[in-house]
């Protein structure tokens, strides 16, 4: 293991240690570094979205500190060191890749997510054999999951036995009516918070159906829409201020017209690079 890995580890080790550590790394368990270790990825994520190469280093060395946290605290249990973490994952690396440490032949990435389907499928298959059970089609869909990346992999795992729309258009006519129901509970005489849920969580799904018909990762398309919001707010802010004034002075109409001001001027400058894009490819 590299001189920087010994370093790091030793660091972790001692920033855990009961009498000379870090009172807060201390106190922390797994349960309590889940979420840290859950935002550090989404920070890994963000930082390759961004293409900034300085970043994702950066972010990546964050999300291995996760990875050396749980490692140390799970050794102090006497449950599993790094070293047991790497050979798990090496042996799991090695029988998911029969086609490079085995005899099996792939020659395509297609034919490698084919044969990786079909060995979880495999296994899906003997847990249930073990359980004394018929295996079912949604078999091995962590729960731990992300609410919308469960989505996407419950509706595509349906979808292998025909349970899916044929086409765009009609998951769209399907959220009209999703949300045509969820007007009708909003509109009741007695608001009913668990049914408006209910309602909203069906309108949720349907999107996310949409996005995954339309082959767009709404994750991803949703992250990029967080980031437009902000940055087009920011804009708000500063236009206020060049002018003087804080944006809680503001009424909703002025801050509509700078949001659609900023619009257009985005789609702009979108528009002319992407034409200029255009002309240089052309040889213009």
């Amino acid at each position: 293991m590299s001189t920087a890995m010994d370093r790091l580890i030793e660091i972790m080790a001692r920033l855990r240690d009961p009498k000379t550590g870090c009172p807060w790394d201390i106190e922390q368990n797994f349960k309590t570094v889940a979420p840290h270790t859950l935002e550090e990825t989404y920070e890994v994520v963000e930082a390759i979205e961004q293409n900034d190469p300085k970043a994702i280093k950066e972010e990546l060395g964050d999300l291995l500190f996760q990875i050396i946290f749980h490692a140390q605290m799970g050794r102090e249990a006497g449950l599993f060191d790094l070293d047991d973490i790497a050979t798990a994952v090496t042996n799991k690396m090695v029988e998911r890749h029969p086609h490079v440490f085995g005899d099996r032949d792939a020659n395509s990435a297609a034919a490698v997510l084919k044969n990786w389907e079909a060995d979880k499928a495999a296994k899906r298959d003997a847990q249930a054999r073990a359980e004394n059970r018929e295996p079912g089609i949604l078999d091995g869909i962590s729960t731990a999951l992300p609410a919308t990346t469960r989505a996407v992999k419950l509706q595509k795992r349906a979808a292998r036995v025909g349970f899916d729309w044929t086409n765009a258009k009609d998951i769209i006519a399907k959220i009209r009516e999703e949300i045509i129901e969820l007007e009708t509970e909003i509109g009741a005489g007695k608001v009913d918070a668990d049914a408006i849920e209910d309602e909203m969580g069906d309108v949720l799904f349907v999107v996310i159906n949409l996005a995954r018909k339309l082959d767009v990762d709404p994750e991803t398309a949703l992250r990029r829409t967080n980031r437009k919001f902000e940055r087009r707010f920011r804009t708000i802010e500063s236009r206020l201020a060049a002018e003087g004034r804080k944006i809680t002075d503001a009424s909703l109409e002025e801050m509509e017209r700078i949001w659609n001001e900023t619009k257009t001027e985005e789609k702009r400058i979108n528009q002319s690079q992407t034409h200029g894009l255009t002309r240089r490819k052309n040889g213009a």
